[in-house]
């Protein structure tokens, strides 16, 4: 590997520091030069004399013998060459000059020729040539030893540069080694982090195969259904196929329809003008007849006798038939009134006086409401086509005026009076009309007029009894209709909210005991209904007041009077009625002769119904009166007024609403 190879120096180096302390120490073992061989002669025999004192007692042995030890030293190196004297080694490094060092050191030593055998102590002159000779041996071993030791210096510079450089490149390989470390400690982290992403994404390999096995399962179903939804887009197609065929027939049809359509349309208009025309002809045709019939009108209405009360006598009422016997409704009644002050010459009393009265209508008492209803309804219908319409109820107390204008007590249907009932005929006929574009709406009001002072009875809260506040003005400047001034004007649209008003006007009117009746009205109560209709289509408009009024007692004074701390109030009440009622009966007179002059203002009920009698008005009076005998008079008085009041049917002049 990388790191062995660079490893392998450094243990070089290592090698070569052991191998250079043991040739250190060698080296200083070697003698130097100029030490002792270099001294003279003399002196070197001073220093061999020991020597040559210690050879003589061993016997024969070599001068050198001394320089061994030395050489010792350097033949621990390995020799590798077997050369007696070492050449000049050349400059190398690493293990090959540690090599040459080696075989330097271990050259033999030159060994001198065997000496002579030992001189006498007598010859001198042969030890003294003996020792020249080896004096001279030791000089050429001591340059040798020079040489080498020159050699080896020169090798240990060598060696010691080289150390220096293996230093310097042993600090560059641990440098590097450390760095190498710290890589490899880097890439140990890295491996482990490695490892930990590894682990990571083999848990979202599983979770990825896990949701590729669901993905597949998925696709498994998206190819069923798939398969399936081309099935039906198949089947769509047929279908869709079968239904442009259809749809082009469709097309043809309605194309052929609109045709139709526009034909259809162009019938319904030219019906429509045909219907309105129609309409037109009907209210005027239906106006025609109510004049016909006659602008005033009176009806006869007798009650029926009251549980508690006393059966009238045989033949005191009679309702004789028309010209045309049973089949004609009843007009005609005969009242029969027997005088005790009237007698014969023969002392009998005398036969009883039959009064026979003639009208447009007269209900006996068992005629029910809705029979009542039934003949007043074309009048209420002329109301809703534009005419002014006034219903008056008139006749004694007790005869049953608020009985038939308002109904019974108990919201019982069958009870119900006029008022009522002819409220929900108008919207029940409103409603038909919207059908041909008419469009109606309703103000209710409802006073009481109480000794000429007007009261409203709608008020509620503070206002009860504030009618003293009110007066009679007109709407405008120059108009000619007629307002109560503070007196309420209630939209209505159905008959919960009538009901509700009705109830309120009973609370709040003025009502006293007198001789004929335990609670006795003792005001005229008026109930208008303002009624305004519009076709916007045409630009049309309609508008008319129905007024429905039910009159106070018309008794005369002396039967009604109450006995009492109140006889003079009962006294100005019964006067102020009377009034008004003659004047009503003046004012119908004047009507019915076309007279100029027509006295309204003569009375506060005349004045607020001016615009319900005059003119294109229609007018009905029901006469109300008792069956009992002991209320004769008071009948008798109050069908000689009706008598007054009823015109002949004639054809007069036939007036249209303004539209």
């Amino acid at each position: 590997s990388l790191f062995s190879r660079q490893r392998s120096p450094l243990l070089e180096v290592k090698g070569n520091t052991e191998l250079k302390r043991p040739l250190v120490k060698a080296l200083s073992r070697l003698p130097l030069p100029g030490s002792r061989f270099k001294r003279g002669p003399d002196q070197m025999e001073d220093a061999l004399e020991p020597e040559k004192k210690r050879t003589r007692g061993l016997g024969t042995v070599p001068k050198v013998a001394t320089s061994h030890p030395r050489a010792t030293v350097l033949t621990t190196v390995p020799q590798t060459q077997g050369q007696t004297a070492a050449p000049k080694v050349p400059k190398k490094t690493g293990p090959r000059c540690s090599t040459a060092i080696a075989t330097a050191a271990a050259a033999p030593p030159m060994l001198v020729g065997k000496k002579p055998s030992k001189r006498p102590a007598w010859d001198l002159k042969g030890q003294l040539c003996d020792l020249n000779a080896e004096l001279k041996c030791y000089r050429e071993r001591t340059q040798t030893l020079d040489r080498e030791n020159q050699q080896l210096r020169d090798q240990l510079r060598e060696a010691q540069q080289q150390a220096t450089a293996l230093g310097a490149e042993r600090r560059t390989l641990e440098g590097e080694l450390a760095r190498v470390q710290a890589e490899a400690e880097q890439g140990q982290q890295e491996l482990g982090n490695l490892r930990a992403r590894v682990l990571e994404l083999e848990e979202r390999l599983g979770t990825q195969e896990a949701l590729v096995q669901e993905l597949q399962k998925e696709q498994l179903g998206l190819q069923e259904e798939r398969r399936g939804l081309a099935a039906r887009l198949e089947e769509q197609e047929r279908k869709l196929q079968t239904s442009e065929a259809a749809l082009s027939g469709s097309q043809a049809e309605v194309a052929s329809l609109r045709q139709e359509a526009v034909a259809q349309a162009a019938l319904l208009a030219e019906r429509g003008e045909r219907l309105h025309g129609l309409e037109m002809e009907r209210r005027r045709l239906h106006n025609q007849l109510q004049e016909l019939k006659g602008n005033i009108r009176v009806f006869c209405r007798v009650r029926p006798v009251l549980p508690g009360e006393a059966t009238p006598p045989p033949g005191f009422l009679l309702f004789p038939s028309g010209p045309g016997g049973l089949s004609d409704l009843p007009t005609r009644l005969s009242l029969s009134r027997s005088d005790e002050r009237r007698g014969t010459l023969s002392g009998a009393p005398a036969p009883p006086t039959r009064h026979d009265f003639s009208f447009d209508r007269v209900f006996p008492p068992g005629s029910g409401q809705d029979e009542v209803f039934e003949e007043i309804a074309m009048l209420v219908q002329s109301a809703l086509d534009g005419y002014p319409v006034c219903i008056f109820a008139y006749g004694q107390t007790g005869s049953g005026k608020t009985f038939t204008m308002e109904g019974g007590p108990g919201g019982d249907p069958q009870v119900e009076g006029l008022i009522p009932r002819a409220l929900r005929h108008l919207f029940s006929m409103a409603q038909e009309l919207s059908g041909q574009g008419w469009t109606y709406s309703f103000v209710a009001s409802y006073v009481e007029i109480y000794n000429e002072t007007v009261r409203d009875l709608l008020a509620t809260g503070t206002r009860k009894g504030q009618g003293g506040e009110c007066e009679i003005r007109r709407a405008g400047p120059g108009s000619e209709e007629l307002t109560v001034t503070n007196a309420r004007y209630v939209p209505v649209s159905c008959e919960k909210e009538v009901e509700a008003l009705l109830h309120l006007a009973r609370q709040n009117r003025a009502v006293a005991r007198t001789a004929q009746n335990e609670r006795s009205s003792r005001s005229h109560s008026v109930f208008q209904l303002q009624i305004s209709g519009e076709h916007a289509a045409r630009g049309l408009q309609c508008g008319a007041p129905l007024s429905l009024v039910d009159l106070a007692g018309s008794e005369r004074l002396d039967p009604g009077l109450a006995l009492g701390p109140g006889e003079r109030e009962r006294l100005r009440e019964t006067q102020a009625i009377n009034s008004s009622l003659s004047t009503l009966g003046l004012v119908i007179m004047a009507l019915s002769n076309k007279e100029s002059h027509i006295p309204y203002r003569n009375s506060k009920l005349t004045y607020l119904l001016q615009n319900s009698l005059g003119g294109s008005a229609k007018m009905l009076m029901f006469v109300n009166i008792s069956p009992l005998e002991e209320n004769v008079s008071e009948s008798l008085n109050s069908l000689r007024f009706a008598s007054k009041v009823r015109l002949p049917a004639s054809p007069g002049p036939v007036r249209t609403p303004a539209l």
